[in-house]
């Protein structure tokens, strides 16, 4: 993977992208209902906003400021008390914020320079295990990307893939064994090797080259499949191995229990 200046570069440039779709929506589009059942425009960008904010406390926390790391420990107790609906809750009540969109430009600009500031080897508290400054930032980018599907999607726009997806790419494949674990099922014993074709044609690869079990196709759609954005069956994705077969019906690489996921088209 690239360096940290460069991923929170490339978090930038997904949160611009998407800052670029809902700029110009009028009020009645910020309500338009997305793919996510009962969740707006407004929603997913509240989402994103309030997201972005937690992360940007945790990290600013673990580069030693104690008023940061005090808050995030409320908000990780405050979503322990509710851990099933504090994720839409908390989208539902920024969602109401009128200064919606700016709020989110600042939040996530500060989280990309908080990121920048956290000491070499330094681990960030977070929901899930801590992480590093790269980890955050690829998980911020992954997540800004996924729910920027959701609001296209419920635009009627098709975005144009960018290079950036690797990072997506590149989380799907690590959290293979989360999907197998928050399904409560075992995880192969054996590594799978997954081939993905780029939006610009190049391969990228991870797992050894003689791996049995094995995922091939388009980059952008694995990212589809890991952040479960599309049905399996509507995906140019291809596994061999019956392990390999098994993981595209449960591969998720955002935090969280197992989603619905997309219906088949």
């Amino acid at each position: 993977m690239a360096d940290l200046d460069s991923i929170v570069d490339d978090l930038r440039a997904e949160g611009d992208a998407l800052d670029a779709l809902v700029a110009g929506l009028t009020e009645d589009q910020w309500a338009t209902p997305t793919p996510a059942p009962g969740w707006t425009v407004a929603h997913q960008i509240a989402h994103l906003s309030w997201t972005d904010n937690v992360a940007e406390r945790t990290t600013s926390g673990a580069s030693g400021d104690a008023t940061a790391a005090a808050e995030f420990d409320g908000v990780m107790k405050a979503a322990w008390s509710d851990p099933a609906g504090f994720v839409d809750s908390a989208a539902a009540e920024e969602a109401r914020n009128s200064d919606l969109l700016a709020l989110w430009r600042t939040r996530r600009h500060a989280m990309a320079d908080a990121l920048k500031r956290v000491p070499s080897g330094v681990k960030i508290p977070w929901f899930g295990p801590p992480m590093s400054a790269a980890s955050m930032a690829t998980a911020r980018l992954m997540e800004t990307w996924a729910h920027g599907q959701d609001v296209a999607d419920a635009l009627g726009i098709t975005r144009e893939p960018t290079e950036r997806i690797e990072a997506v790419a590149h989380i799907g494949v690590r959290t293979r064994d989360f999907a197998y674990v928050i399904n409560q099922q075992t995880p192969p014993s054996e590594p799978f090797r997954v081939e993905l074709t780029s939006p610009l044609g190049e391969l990228w690869t991870w797992g050894p080259g003689d791996a049995a079990q094995r995922v091939t196709g388009s980059a952008v759609d694995f990212c589809l499949l890991v952040t479960q954005r599309a049905h399996p069956e509507n995906l140019d994705i291809e596994a061999v191995g019956p392990d390999a077969q098994h993981w595209l019906t449960i591969a998720q690489a955002f935090a969280g229990p197992p989603g619905p996921g997309r219906p088949k088209r």
